[in-house]
């Protein structure tokens, strides 16, 4: 069956969905922007914060209760947003809620098990908003393969400033401490999410798409959608998605730390160092690369494709590991400075493709189911399983000190290179492109 039928983004003259030119893609660029600095703002300095109050062994923690928070996140979205209130009206409450939960998390850093609980409650109000993000920005355009990068790339600036904020502004007032070593990023957070919660109450009208249907585990759980979207590629789309962000995990977790392990600590002084002071800010060079190729993608649609625009980005997700391992021994920048810059490829082309392919694929009826079971299968599911290895595995390698050796960190960055190049090697195999023929195709 031919989706475009059936979806309003893709019908312009059938009047329900408005499109997002002028005033409205403003209003929904400023809120990627806003979304995506809250998650900039934590999820990258947290591992140091962490190792700064004594917690240096359990720096995989967030990154574990953002997974689990991220598989809950489809059942709150079916049973909630879907049916009963409309998504800018969630999306306030939940920036609102997770806004106060931040403000008090720094009270916490004393007790192990209560700041760890407060990231999961944290958590909880925000992974919900990513979906409900992406679905209000589908709901209301045309085109997805032009429009959505346009409005998408918005987030990455927002990501990017997170980290120059933390930097330039927030490191003014740290004195001679990294400012990723202190609290001062989680008030950052906790203020960008107040502000959020207010504009989201000024966005555009988006009715619950599934209001008056009964709700159900499998709707719920997006597994009404896979069975709609099921086809033997989705399902390879899927198992991939997962596989490729156990390694993932690792990459979010221990890179802020590894940078300020082998930049920063070894005194490397250079004309990036300068201007990207501190890890967090260094580690915005990804999502500046991020941009470009956000701009891109419409012209790599059209060459590529969407075999190929996922495979490129597992791929320099596997270069990345390798530039970190062989430039780890001799703190090589310029090889560390490409593994993050690749972030750009690695994001746009597997992730935001991915997006792209399931509202291909999507009806209007489980837009919001389909990209929730993704926001779960990757996430949730495959970040998950990554922060629960990479946690110990990490430990392993730390052997009690306060921060692995250079050459204890190139062992480190060998595994997730192996593991994501076997899934590239699997996804190249097995996956053709289907989203052309719609829901269903076989």
């Amino acid at each position: 069956m031919n989706n475009d039928n059936k979806n309003p983004g893709n019908n312009p003259g059938n009047g329900t969905a408005p499109t997002a030119h002028g005033a409205l893609s403003t209003r929904l660029s400023t809120m990627m922007f806003l979304q995506f600095f809250i998650w900039g703002a934590w999820f990258v300095t947290i591992g140091n914060y962490m190792a700064s109050i004594g917690m240096a062994d359990l720096t995989h923690w967030p990154y574990t209760v953002n997974p689990i928070a991220a598989i809950v996140a489809p059942f709150f979205l079916g049973l909630v947003a879907d049916r009963y209130f409309a998504t800018e009206k969630v999306l306030g409450i939940l920036h609102l809620l997770g806004g106060v939960v931040m403000f008090i998390l720094p009270q916490a850093s004393g007790h192990a098990g209560l700041f760890i609980t407060l990231l999961l409650v944290y958590n909880l109000c925000y992974m919900p908003t990513l979906g409900l993000a992406n679905s209000l920005a589908f709901h209301h355009i045309q085109d997805q393969e032009r429009q959505f990068p346009l409005i998408r790339v918005f987030g990455t600036i927002g990501w990017i400033v997170a980290g120059l904020f933390i930097g330039y502004v927030l490191g003014q007032f740290s004195g001679d401490t990294l400012p990723d070593r202190t609290p001062l990023p989680l008030y950052a957070t906790a203020v960008a999410s107040v502000l959020l919660g207010l504009y989201s109450f000024t966005l555009p009208h988006t009715p619950p798409p599934a209001a008056g249907q009964p709700a159900s585990l499998r709707s719920m759980a997006g597994l009404e959608a896979l069975s709609l979207l099921g086809s033997r590629s989705f399902y390879v789309f899927i198992i991939s998605s997962m596989l490729v962000c156990i390694p993932l995990a690792a990459y979010y977790n221990f890179a802020p730390i590894f940078l300020a392990n082998a930049v920063f600590d070894q005194g490397v002084s250079n004309a990036v160092t300068a201007v990207l002071p501190n890890p967090s800010s260094l580690m915005s060079l990804g999502q500046m690369s991020e941009v470009l190729f956000m701009l891109l993608m419409p012209l790599f649609f059209r060459r590529l494709g969407v075999k190929w625009m996922l495979g490129v980005g597992m791929a320099a997700w596997v270069l990345r590991y390798l530039l970190f391992s062989f430039g780890a021994p001799d703190a090589v920048f310029w090889m560390i400075a490409l593994g993050v810059a690749l972030h750009g490829i690695c994001f746009d082309f597997f992730f935001v493709t991915g997006q792209i392919y399931v509202d291909k694929k999507s009806t209007p009826a489980i837009r919001g189911q389909a990209q929730g079971f993704l926001v779960l299968a990757t996430y949730g599911v495959g970040m998950l399983i990554g922060a629960q290895i990479a946690g110990p595995v990490f430990n392993a390698y730390l052997d009690g000190a306060d921060a692995l050796t250079l050459a204890r960190w190139q062992d480190f960055w060998h595994l997730p290179a192996i593991f994501a190049a076997v899934v590239l090697v699997f996804f190249l195999l097995a996956f053709r492109d289907d989203s052309k023929r719609g829901a269903g195709a076989s």
